[in-house]
């Protein structure tokens, strides 16, 4: 490292001990935004595995307490990603740029809100029944937030990693898998479905799953930028 110096006349001021004792610093106050990701989409896979334990085990008399369960995931998802927001705005040194970790972050929440979302449209609209293209759909989206968590705990070694690359596509195939299943599933709803309540009530629940999967392709999708712009 090359230290600069600056001569007047006979006095020379090196900014050294300057640099060093900023550097010193920000290490000492150093935070792991990698490991925050990893704690962040933890709340996603929580939600996507309620999710799945309610479609799997469906109660409607239940559906109140479940929603009161996800909110709470998503709460502590939110407060995790105010953390990393609030150290962003002090931050001196960050391991990526700024605005890739807002964005990383916010697609992250986003998953953990919209997987919420399906199960306030659940309750809204009084789902009565389970739809096994719903249970499909939701194993799709544990399959996807599972991935995730597996990449963005390889995602602080992305410059050398082996496997981040094949998750990413990974969870843009389930994605596509997911697109298909909600196609088939609304036209199936639509041609077979009597109901017309049923069927308004229901086709916003899989619009949701959908977006689900939409949500999880998104931070793939950030993923793989942050990695070109920095290799």
């Amino acid at each position: 490292m090359v230290w600069w110096k600056v001569c007047f006349g006979k006095a020379v001021i090196s900014f050294e001990p300057i640099v060093k004792k900023v550097i010193n610093m920000a290490r000492k106050d150093s935070f792991n935004y990698f490991d925050s990701f990893v704690k962040l989409v933890e709340y996603s896979c929580q939600a996507a595995d309620l999710l799945n334990e309610i479609m799997n085990n469906f109660n409607p008399n239940k559906l109140h307490e479940k929603k009161e369960e996800i909110h709470k995931i998503e709460h502590s998802g939110d407060f995790e990603r105010h953390a990393i927001l609030r150290k962003l705005s002090r931050e001196f040194i960050t391991p990526i740029e700024r605005e890739d970790i807002m964005a990383l972050t916010d697609s992250i929440d986003d998953v953990t809100d919209t997987i919420e979302d399906v199960v306030m449209r659940m309750y809204m609209f009084n789902i009565q029944g389970i739809r096994e293209d719903a249970i499909r759909m939701t194993d799709i989206i544990v399959r996807c937030c599972n991935a995730l968590k597996q990449a963005l705990e390889e995602f602080y070694n992305f410059r050398k990693s082996k496997t981040l690359h094949n998750l990413i596509i990974e969870v843009n195939v389930l994605e596509e898998e997911g697109d298909k299943l909600f196609t088939e599933a609304t036209r199936h709803l639509y041609v077979n479905c009597k109901d017309p309540i049923e069927v308004i009530a229901w086709d916003q629940t899989l619009h949701y799953l959908e977006r689900c999967c939409d949500a999880c392709e998104e931070v793939a999708n950030v993923i793989e930028s942050i990695i070109m712009k920095n290799t």
